[in-house]
């Protein structure tokens, strides 16, 4: 049997504010394979967006391990994390968080400026192959101001896919969207886990959004549980 893409062991993150400590997680465990489709629920301040950080390396744990292929990411140096970030892993976050004076295709290429081996040519060439293959996208020469909320957040999800990440995290990615976006933003989501064999996490509110995973993990004050309650 092939090893866990991805093994958390007893995550625990605290946060201290005022003088008060805040626990977040408590205890977190759980072994993701790669590939896997998971869907994680909760309700606000249940530690969602908390695990969702600390998978992709942007929040340091209190206490616990990440291991992803059989490597402590925690345990690099913060040069090695970086490179983590910016060659393992994919972010899709509620906002789109475009930049609003550059253009589509300068959005799409902003992730290539922390690629080990910059390739303006390879990186070019990958936006615009995505941006002609996935149907209702924008032109390369718009800017976000132009573009409804639907169409920022696909260019989004695009733009975490450019330096070709094993892990894709999105975070509550439809959840200030109408029906009709919601849609066409799952259905890319769902193309590229498929096609590109990317491992994807997924955060929402949204049950209807959950029981699209193939696995669904609900959290409750920084825990978590197998499946809905």
């Amino acid at each position: 049997m092939a090893a866990p893409h991805i093994t958390v062991s007893d995550l625990r993150k605290t946060f201290l504010s005022a003088g008060e400590e805040t626990t977040a997680l408590d205890g977190a465990s759980l072994t993701i394979d790669k590939g896997e489709y998971l869907a994680i629920t909760g309700h606000s301040g249940s530690g969602k967006t908390t695990l969702l950080s600390i998978l992709g390396g942007l929040l340091r744990p209190t206490s616990g391990t990440v291991s992803v292929e059989g490597c402590d990411i925690f345990g690099l140096s913060a040069e090695g994390l970086a490179r983590y970030r910016a060659e393992k892993v994919g972010f899709v976050f509620q906002s789109a968080s475009l930049l609003p004076s550059l253009t589509v295709m300068d959005n799409l290429l902003l992730p290539s400026l922390f690629a080990p081996r910059p390739d303006t040519g390879r990186f070019e060439a990958r936006a615009l192959d995505y941006l002609s293959g996935v149907g209702r996208l924008p032109k390369a020469d718009a800017f976000p101001g132009q573009l409804s909320g639907g169409e920022a957040r696909r260019v989004s999800l695009l733009r975490a896919l450019m330096n070709d990440p094993g892990i894709l995290l999105a975070d509550e990615p439809t959840g200030d969207l109408d029906e009709s976006s919601e849609a066409q933003v799952m259905t890319l989501l769902e193309t590229i886990h498929r096609d590109m064999n990317t491992t994807l996490i997924l955060v929402t509110h949204s049950e209807e959004i959950a029981h699209r995973a193939r696995r669904r993990l609900t959290m409750s004050r920084g825990r978590i549980l197998e499946g809905p309650v």
